[in-house]
Protein backbone atom coordinates (compact mmCIF):
# COMPACT_ATOMS: atom_id res chain seq x y z
CA UNK A 1 0.00 0.00 0.00
CA UNK A 2 1.22 3.01 -0.98
CA UNK A 3 0.11 5.68 1.88
CA UNK A 4 1.69 9.13 1.41
CA UNK A 5 3.74 9.87 4.17
CA UNK A 6 2.61 13.38 5.33
CA UNK A 7 6.32 15.48 6.17
CA UNK A 8 6.84 18.60 8.13
CA UNK A 9 8.23 20.15 4.69
CA UNK A 10 4.40 18.82 2.89
CA UNK A 11 2.55 20.20 5.92
CA UNK A 12 4.08 23.64 6.20
CA UNK A 13 4.62 23.91 2.60
CA UNK A 14 0.81 23.56 2.35
CA UNK A 15 0.14 25.32 5.26
CA UNK A 16 1.87 28.34 4.27
CA UNK A 17 0.82 28.74 0.73
CA UNK A 18 -3.01 28.37 2.44
CA UNK A 19 -2.20 30.96 4.90
CA UNK A 20 -0.49 33.65 2.78
CA UNK A 21 -3.26 33.21 0.07
CA UNK A 22 -5.66 33.14 3.33
CA UNK A 23 -3.88 36.29 4.72
CA UNK A 24 -3.36 38.70 1.38
CA UNK A 25 -7.74 37.76 1.30
CA UNK A 26 -7.75 39.66 4.87
CA UNK A 27 -5.52 41.94 3.95
CA UNK A 28 -7.54 43.19 0.89
CA UNK A 29 -10.74 43.41 2.86
CA UNK A 30 -9.41 45.19 5.43
CA UNK A 31 -7.77 47.79 3.17
CA UNK A 32 -11.43 47.89 1.19
CA UNK A 33 -12.99 48.16 4.81
CA UNK A 34 -10.72 51.42 5.73
CA UNK A 35 -10.45 53.09 2.10
CA UNK A 36 -14.33 52.87 2.15
CA UNK A 37 -14.50 54.67 5.39
CA UNK A 38 -11.97 57.38 4.40
CA UNK A 39 -13.42 58.11 1.16
CA UNK A 40 -17.11 59.05 2.17
CA UNK A 41 -17.72 61.91 4.45
CA UNK A 42 -21.15 62.10 5.87
CA UNK A 43 -20.60 65.76 6.98
CA UNK A 44 -22.36 68.27 4.80
CA UNK A 45 -20.99 71.31 4.38
CA UNK A 46 -22.92 73.87 4.99
CA UNK A 47 -21.73 77.27 4.67
CA UNK A 48 -23.28 79.98 7.41
CA UNK A 49 -21.63 82.93 6.36
CA UNK A 50 -22.31 84.68 3.30
CA UNK A 51 -20.55 88.02 1.95
CA UNK A 52 -23.02 91.00 1.39
CA UNK A 53 -23.58 94.31 0.62
CA UNK A 54 -26.29 96.89 1.14
CA UNK A 55 -28.33 98.83 -1.19
CA UNK A 56 -28.36 102.59 0.03
CA UNK A 57 -31.41 104.40 -1.55
CA UNK A 58 -30.45 107.98 -2.28
CA UNK A 59 -31.25 110.41 0.17
CA UNK A 60 -30.99 114.11 0.53
CA UNK A 61 -27.21 115.67 1.38
CA UNK A 62 -27.91 118.69 3.02
CA UNK A 63 -29.80 118.75 6.19
CA UNK A 64 -30.82 122.53 8.67
CA UNK A 65 -30.62 122.38 12.46
CA UNK A 66 -33.80 120.47 13.55
CA UNK A 67 -34.56 118.52 10.30
CA UNK A 68 -34.63 114.94 9.61
CA UNK A 69 -33.08 113.04 6.69
CA UNK A 70 -34.63 109.39 5.72
CA UNK A 71 -32.04 106.70 4.88
CA UNK A 72 -33.42 103.38 3.11
CA UNK A 73 -31.15 100.47 3.53
CA UNK A 74 -31.54 96.95 1.96
CA UNK A 75 -29.16 93.99 3.33
CA UNK A 76 -28.56 91.49 0.03
CA UNK A 77 -26.28 88.68 0.97
CA UNK A 78 -24.45 86.62 -1.90
CA UNK A 79 -26.09 83.42 -0.06
CA UNK A 80 -28.88 82.66 2.16
CA UNK A 81 -28.52 81.03 5.70
CA UNK A 82 -31.72 81.29 7.64
CA UNK A 83 -29.91 81.58 11.04
CA UNK A 84 -28.31 84.53 10.41
CA UNK A 85 -28.89 87.81 12.60
CA UNK A 86 -27.68 91.43 11.52
CA UNK A 87 -26.88 94.04 13.71
CA UNK A 88 -26.53 97.98 13.21
CA UNK A 89 -24.71 100.60 15.22
CA UNK A 90 -23.21 104.13 14.49
CA UNK A 91 -20.66 106.73 15.66
CA UNK A 92 -21.00 110.13 15.11
CA UNK A 93 -17.95 111.81 14.15
CA UNK A 94 -19.05 115.70 13.07
CA UNK A 95 -22.29 117.34 14.30
CA UNK A 96 -25.04 116.30 16.84
CA UNK A 97 -27.80 114.82 15.82
CA UNK A 98 -30.28 111.24 16.99
CA UNK A 99 -30.34 108.34 14.91
CA UNK A 100 -33.24 105.91 15.26
CA UNK A 101 -34.71 103.03 13.42
CA UNK A 102 -38.17 103.52 11.89
CA UNK A 103 -40.24 101.67 13.57
CA UNK A 104 -37.91 100.87 16.23
CA UNK A 105 -35.02 102.43 19.02
CA UNK A 106 -32.96 104.91 19.14
CA UNK A 107 -29.51 104.00 18.32
CA UNK A 108 -26.78 105.35 21.07
CA UNK A 109 -23.93 105.99 19.24
CA UNK A 110 -21.26 102.94 18.97
CA UNK A 111 -24.14 100.87 20.76
CA UNK A 112 -25.02 97.02 18.72
CA UNK A 113 -29.26 97.21 17.54
CA UNK A 114 -30.46 93.97 16.49
CA UNK A 115 -32.01 94.45 13.02
CA UNK A 116 -35.61 92.38 12.43
CA UNK A 117 -35.42 92.74 8.62
CA UNK A 118 -32.87 93.14 5.74
CA UNK A 119 -35.11 95.86 4.80
CA UNK A 120 -35.16 99.08 7.19
CA UNK A 121 -35.02 102.60 7.26
CA UNK A 122 -33.13 105.13 9.27
CA UNK A 123 -34.33 108.60 10.27
CA UNK A 124 -31.14 110.77 11.25
CA UNK A 125 -32.41 114.69 12.78
CA UNK A 126 -29.91 116.96 13.21
CA UNK A 127 -29.74 119.16 16.62
CA UNK A 128 -27.11 121.47 15.04
CA UNK A 129 -26.33 123.62 12.87
CA UNK A 130 -22.97 122.67 11.48
CA UNK A 131 -22.50 119.40 9.17
CA UNK A 132 -22.83 116.30 10.17
CA UNK A 133 -21.07 113.04 9.68
CA UNK A 134 -21.57 109.50 11.13
CA UNK A 135 -20.30 106.06 10.37
CA UNK A 136 -22.92 103.02 9.59
CA UNK A 137 -21.83 99.59 10.53
CA UNK A 138 -23.68 96.19 9.86
CA UNK A 139 -22.48 93.22 10.92
CA UNK A 140 -23.58 89.37 10.64
CA UNK A 141 -23.21 87.44 13.75
CA UNK A 142 -20.00 85.66 11.94
CA UNK A 143 -18.30 88.61 12.19
CA UNK A 144 -19.41 89.46 8.50
CA UNK A 145 -18.84 93.52 8.55
CA UNK A 146 -20.36 96.77 6.19
CA UNK A 147 -19.13 100.02 6.85
CA UNK A 148 -20.35 103.37 5.14
CA UNK A 149 -19.59 106.93 6.20
CA UNK A 150 -22.68 109.31 5.36
CA UNK A 151 -22.05 113.01 5.10
CA UNK A 152 -25.04 115.96 5.64
CA UNK A 153 -23.73 119.33 4.97
CA UNK A 154 -25.31 122.27 6.45
CA UNK A 155 -28.51 123.26 4.43
CA UNK A 156 -29.43 126.63 6.98
CA UNK A 157 -28.55 129.02 3.79
CA UNK A 158 -27.44 128.46 -0.01
CA UNK A 159 -24.86 130.56 -2.08
CA UNK A 160 -27.18 133.79 -1.79
CA UNK A 161 -27.64 134.13 1.57
CA UNK A 162 -31.12 133.26 1.71
CA UNK A 163 -32.60 130.76 3.64
CA UNK A 164 -33.65 127.37 1.33
CA UNK A 165 -36.27 124.87 1.67
CA UNK A 166 -36.84 121.33 -0.15
CA UNK A 167 -40.63 120.71 -0.69
CA UNK A 168 -41.66 117.54 -2.56
CA UNK A 169 -44.94 117.31 -4.45
CA UNK A 170 -45.97 114.33 -5.59
CA UNK A 171 -46.59 113.54 -10.10
CA UNK A 172 -50.06 113.89 -10.45
CA UNK A 173 -50.90 110.12 -12.12
CA UNK A 174 -53.64 111.39 -13.27
CA UNK A 175 -57.38 109.95 -13.03
CA UNK A 176 -57.07 106.10 -11.95
CA UNK A 177 -60.05 103.86 -12.82
CA UNK A 178 -60.37 100.90 -10.61
CA UNK A 179 -60.11 97.25 -12.08
CA UNK A 180 -63.38 95.47 -11.74
CA UNK A 181 -62.98 91.95 -11.24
Amino acid sequence: MGSARVTPTRFFGFFLRSTTKALCGCWAIVFAFVLSLTSCDDDLDVQQSYPFTVEVMPYADKIANGETVELRMTIVPEGNYTNTLYTIRYFQYEGKGLLKLVDGPTLVNNDRVLLESKQFRLNYTAYSSESHELLITIEDNYGTRWEQTFEFNNNDSDDKGGSESTVVTPINPGTLTPISQ
